[in-house]
């Protein structure tokens, strides 16, 4: 490097240029063509980039079908040999205004509505009206009184006069069984300032 610096600085000007000149002839065209160049750079990075390919598919998740309200339901099976019945007041009992009346059931169980278990239901006692229909839940009302929590007694007050009494056992839903477990109807008679205590010692 040292030889070929002493060498240049010795060599005069013309002789310099004459032969940078014979260099550059040289070289090929697109060596020194600065318009190629700029298509060159301009072309590579398309020329690298690969095609486009088709959208992705996005398949959206399927949702759980809704429940249907009041789609009918299978009722729950009830036991021939289930007895239900009214332990008090009798038929054709006389009772004040308030008084107790208590449910008995043999060969079947009891539990509270909510609690879906077979040979069981809960207590529901209908006053001075006709069973309701079979295939649906039992009506909330003055007539139909719930027992949801799986009593076996309760205190009544009614007003003077007649009155039917009658007990239909139902499943986890309010649906009475199939078949049904019910009790016989009573005819009660109510009277003003009488209490009503069951003698459980006669019976």
């Amino acid at each position: 490097m040292r030889l070929l610096a002493s060498t240049l600085r010795g060599m005069p000007l013309g002789t310099l240029l004459g032969g940078l000149g014979l260099a550059l002839a040289a070289l090929p065209a697109s060596a020194h063509d600065p318009a190629e160049h700029y298509q060159m750079a301009q072309a590579s990075p398309d020329a690298q980039m690969a095609p486009p390919g088709p959208a992705p598919t996005i398949t959206p998740a399927t949702p759980e079908e809704p429940a249907q309200p009041g789609k009918a339901q299978e009722r729950m099976p009830g036991r021939p040999d289930a007895h239900l019945y009214i332990g008090w007041p009798n038929n054709g009992e006389v009772v004040g205004t308030r008084f107790k009346v208590w449910f008995g059931l043999r060969n079947f169980g009891v539990a509270p509505a909510g609690v879906r278990k077979e040979n069981t239901g809960h207590h529901h006692l209908l006053v001075d009206t006709d069973i309701p229909p079979l295939d649906e839940p039992i009506p909330n009302d003055k007539n139909h009184v719930h027992f949801g929590k799986g009593q076996t007694e309760t205190y009544l007050e009614l007003p003077p006069g007649r009155h039917t009494l009658q007990l239909l056992l139902a499943d986890h839903d309010h649906v009475p069984h199939n078949p049904p477990i019910v009790s016989k109807k009573i005819t009660i008679t109510v009277v003003p300032q009488r209490t009503s205590v069951p003698n459980v010692a006669s019976r």
